[in-house]
């Protein structure tokens, strides 16, 4: 009965751990969004280019995040390769969701909130936070 408990315990950790990588790539990507504004152009960029841009942008807010918080949520090496893709395709699938509630409410979008460019964002963010973290 106590290795029950013991795996239940591990799970629940495994889970809490991929939901603190997801939410502090939540609150970058949110928090991106005010960083956008400012330099939104009144002719859009090619696709391609803010692709790069949203990779260049995540890898420095994965070395940001990095440097505020050097310890990684998640211990265990399998997990952390499951992270690598999985917090960023959620974070895709949430990022889509909340463009589409958006133009669903007639607000402005940005590229950011469309399923391709969050995951490349969180994708970068992950990897450096995989790469890098302890």
């Amino acid at each position: 009965m106590e290795f029950i408990g013991e795996i239940i315990i591990l799970i629940l950790r495994g889970i809490l751990q991929l939901l603190g990588e997801l939410l502090l790539q939540l609150i970058v990507e949110l928090f991106g969004r005010s960083l956008v504004e400012p330099f939104r152009r009144p002719k859009p960029i090619h696709p391609w280019l803010a692709a790069i841009g949203y990779i260049i942008f995540g890898a420095f807010a994965g070395a940001m995040s990095l440097w505020l918080v050097p310890a990684l949520f998640i211990s265990a090496q399998w997990l952390r390769l499951v992270n690598l893709f999985l917090t960023p395709f959620i974070a895709g699938v949430l990022m889509a969701s909340l463009g589409s509630w958006r133009c669903h409410q007639a607000k402005q979008t940005i590229r950011l909130d469309s399923f391709t460019y969050g995951f490349l964002f969180a994708f970068a963010m992950a990897f450096v936070r995989f790469t890098w973290g302890h």
